[in-house]
């Protein structure tokens, strides 16, 4: 039910429309780290909202904000590469960005809250 978690599937599923234009070659290689890292984000922010204790949950908030821009440098690599264009970049570090700020001001809530 959180925002973040709904913002963070939109990366996976913007992550997989993206990757399918990939080389065959890359299957194995930069895709696979690529969907595991998207994959991560909304993942780690589903089991930490089962946690007890702010503390918990906050470090599993953060473990999906360093899988986020573990996706946003790979995007970077994918663009310097050509494997995607340049607004496709744009409008998803701009989605990362958004995501990224919501996840920090989460983050911090629950800090001010232990």
């Amino acid at each position: 039910k959180l925002e973040i978690y709904k913002l963070a599937k939109d990366i996976v599923k913007d992550n997989y429309r993206l990757v399918k234009k990939f080389p065959s070659e890359e299957r194995f290689a930069l895709i696979q780290q690529m969907n595991r890292a998207a994959v991560s984000i909304p993942s780690n922010i589903a089991e930490g909202t089962s946690r007890k204790s702010n503390k918990e949950k906050a470090h599993f908030v953060n473990v999906a904000y360093g899988s986020l821009m573990e996706l946003v440098c790979q995007m970077e690599i994918s663009l310097e590469i050509g494997y995607i264009e340049q607004n496709e970049y744009d409008d998803f570090v701009k989605k990362s960005k958004n995501l990224a700020v919501k996840l920090s001001n989460y983050i911090r809530t629950l800090a001010d809250n232990r």
